[in-house]
C-alpha cells in the first residue's frame, strides 16, 4: 500500500465542519465566563486525590480574562498546569498514526485485513456480536477506553471489506467501547473512585448494573446489525457511501481464504507478528494499570513507547529500508496534524470556563437545585448536572473528585440512596461522551476514519435517544427502590 494512499488522515470537509462547531463551543464557554459570576470551593489533598470542600464555595471578582484569549485556549493549555495530559495525549496519537502508516507503506495492513476478511466472510454477523461484546466488556468490567481506541484504524477496513461500511466499523468498535464504559459494572475510574468516595461498599449493586448492561448490549448489537444488513443489500444508502469508496477501491481484492494465506509473505507475517505481540503488551499494561491507579499516568506514555517499538519494528521485519520507515512515519504523522488541532479545541472549552472562574459556580448553581428538590427530581438533576459536567470535563475520575463531594451529602439531604447517586453520575458520565465534541477521545476515533461529526450525529442520534430513556426507567426504578446498600 503506496504511502501516498494512507487511509489514516481525517478529511478537509470533516474537519472543517468539526473544527466551525468547536469553535462555536469555545465562544458560548466564553460567554458564560462574562455571564456568570465567578466563584471558588476550596479544595483539600486527600490520599494523593484533589477533593472539594462541600460548604465552601464563595464568589471572588471577575479575573482579568479578555474575549481575546479564548481563541488562544488551544494553544495555552500547551503550557497550563494541566497540559500534561493534553501533551501526552497528542503523541500518542501521532505514535499511533506513524506507525500504522509504516504497516501500510509495507503491505502489512492490506494482508492482514484480508487474511481477516477471509476467515470471517461466512461468519459476519457472529463477528459484530463477538467484537461489540469484547469491547463492552473491557470498558465496563476493566474501565479501558483510550487504550482500545487505536483498534478502530484496523476494525473500520474489515467492515468495509466485509461489505458494509465506516459506520459499521464503529458500531463495532467505538459504539460498544462507549456504551460498556458507561453501562458500568466494575469500572475502576467511574463506579469504584465515586463509591469510595460515597463511602459505599466497593462495587455494591453490581446486580442492577449488571442487567442494565445486558440489556445495553442487546440494543448495541441490533443497532449495528441491522445497519449491516442495509448496507449489504443497499451500500448506496450509507451515509458515508462517497468517502468510503477510496477505501472500498483499495480493499476489493475479493480474495478467498486460500488465495489470502498465499498473499502474506514471510516478512509480513514476521511483521504482524511483532506488531500484533508488542500491541498485546500494551493491552496488558492497560489492563494492569487500571487496578494500579499509582500507576495509570504511566499508561498513555508506554502505549506511546510499545506502538512506537511494534511499527518501526514491524517496518524492518517487513524488510523497509530505514528512509522508507522515516518517510512512512513522517507521512502519518502529518496526516494526523488536523486531528491533532481538533484535540487542542476540544480541551480548551475546559481551559475557558477554568480560567474565567466559572467552574465552581455552575456546580454550586446546580448543587443548590438538587438540595431544593424531591427525592426523585433531585436523582435527575444529577444525572443532568453530571451531563452538563461531561461537556467541560471529560475524564470520569476527576469528575468524581470534584462532584462526589458534595453529591453525597445532598443525596442524603433529598432522601435519595448515595448509590442512586453513583448510578446517576455514572450515566450522566458515560452515554453523551458520544456526542458531545469537547470529547477528545471521540474526535480523535473519528479522525482514524472518514466519518465526521456531523455525519456521526446523524447515525447515532436516534440511539442515543433511547438510551436517554432507558437510563431514565432505571434511574427512576433505583430511586424508587431505594437502591442500596444505602
Amino acid at each position: 500500500m503506496k504511502q501516498a494512499d494512507s487511509s489514516i488522515k481525517i478529511g478537509g470537509k470533516a474537519f472543517l465542519l468539526s473544527a466551525a462547531i468547536i469553535l462555536a463551543l469555545m465562544i458560548f464557554s466564553g460567554a458564560l465566563t462574562m455571564i456568570l459570576p465567578a466563584g471558588i470551593y476550596d479544595r483539600v489533598v486527600s490520599d494523593g486525590r484533589t477533593l472539594v470542600v462541600n460548604g465552601s464555595y464563595r464568589e471572588v471578582a471577575h479575573p482579568d480574562y479578555p474575549f481575546w484569549r479564548w481563541f488562544t485556549a488551544p494553544f495555552e493549555i500547551l503550557f497550563g498546569p494541566d497540559n500534561l495530559t493534553p501533551i501526552v495525549l497528542l503523541i500518542f496519537i501521532t505514535a499511533v498514526g506513524g506507525s500504522i502508516t509504516i504497516l501500510e507503506s509495507a503491505g502489512v495492513m492490506e494482508a492482514l485485513i484480508n487474511f481477516l476478511v477471509a476467515r470471517f466472510a461466512k461468519r459476519k454477523y457472529l463477528l459484530i456480536t463477538v467484537m461489540i461484546f469484547f469491547f463492552m466488556v473491557v470498558s465496563s468490567f476493566v474501565g479501558i477506553y483510550e487504550g482500545m481506541v487505536p483498534l478502530i484504524i484496523f476494525i473500520v477496513p474489515i467492515a468495509i471489506s466485509l461489505g458494509w461500511d465506516s459506520l459499521t466499523g464503529l458500531g463495532m468498535s467505538l459504539l460498544p467501547l462507549s456504551f460498556g464504559f458507561a453501562s458500568a459494572v466494575t469500572n475502576p475510574f467511574t463506579i469504584a473512585v465515586a463509591q469510595k468516595i460515597a463511602d459505599l461498599p466497593l462495587f455494591s449493586g453490581a446486580p442492577l448494573r449488571l442487567v442494565f448492561f445486558l440489556i445495553v448490549f442487546c440494543l448495541v448489537c441490533f443497532f449495528v446489525i441491522r445497519h449491516a444488513k442495509k448496507v449489504e443489500k443497499n451500500p448506496q444508502c450509507s451515509i458515508c457511501y462517497k468517502e468510503d469508496e477510496a477505501l472500498r477501491q483499495k480493499l476489493r481484492s475479493g480474495s478467498g481464504a486460500a488465495e489470502v494465506k498465499d498473499t502474506i509473505s514471510k516478512s509480513q507475517w514476521k511483521a504482524l507478528i511483532w506488531f500484533a505481540s508488542w500491541i498485546a503488551v500494551a493491552m496488558l499494561m492497560v489492563i494492569v494499570t487500571a487496578r494500579m491507579p499509582g500507576l495509570s499516568d504511566l499508561a498513555f506514555p508506554m502505549m506511546t513507547v510499545f506502538f512506537l517499538i511494534g511499527g518501526v519494528g514491524g517496518g524492518i521485519f517487513a524488510e523497509l529500508k530505514v528512509g522508507q520507515i522515516g518517510r512512512a512515519f513522517g507521512k502519518g504523522v502529518l496526516n494526523f496534524i488536523p486531528g491533532l488541532l481538533l484535540v487542542l479545541m476540544a480541551y480548551s472549552v475546559k481551559h475557558i470556563i477554568t480560567t474565567g472562574m466559572i467552574m465552581d459556580t455552575i456546580l454550586y448553581r446546580a448543587a443548590e437545585l438538587i438540595s431544593n428538590s424531591s427525592s426523585m427530581i433531585a436523582a435527575f438533576l444529577v444525572y443532568a448536572t453530571t451531563l452538563v459536567m461531561n461537556f467541560f470535563i471529560g475524564s470520569a475520575s476527576a469528575k468524581a473528585f470534584l462532584m462526589m463531594p458534595l453529591l453525597t451529602p445532598l443525596a442524603d439531604l433529598v432522601g435519595i440512596t448515595r448509590q442512586t447517586a453513583v448510578l446517576a453520575f455514572d450515566f450522566g458520565d458515560g452515554f453523551s461522551n458520544m456526542v458531545f465534541p469537547t470529547n477528545a477521545l471521540l474526535l480523535i476515533a473519528l479522525s482514524f476514519t472518514v466519518v465526521g461529526y456531523t455525519k456521526w450525529i446523524r447515525w447515532t442520534w436516534k440511539l442515543q435517544i433511547l438510551i436517554l430513556l432507558i437510563t431514565s426507567a432505571f434511574l427512576a426504578f433505583a430511586v424508587r427502590i431505594n437502591f442500596g446498600p444505602f
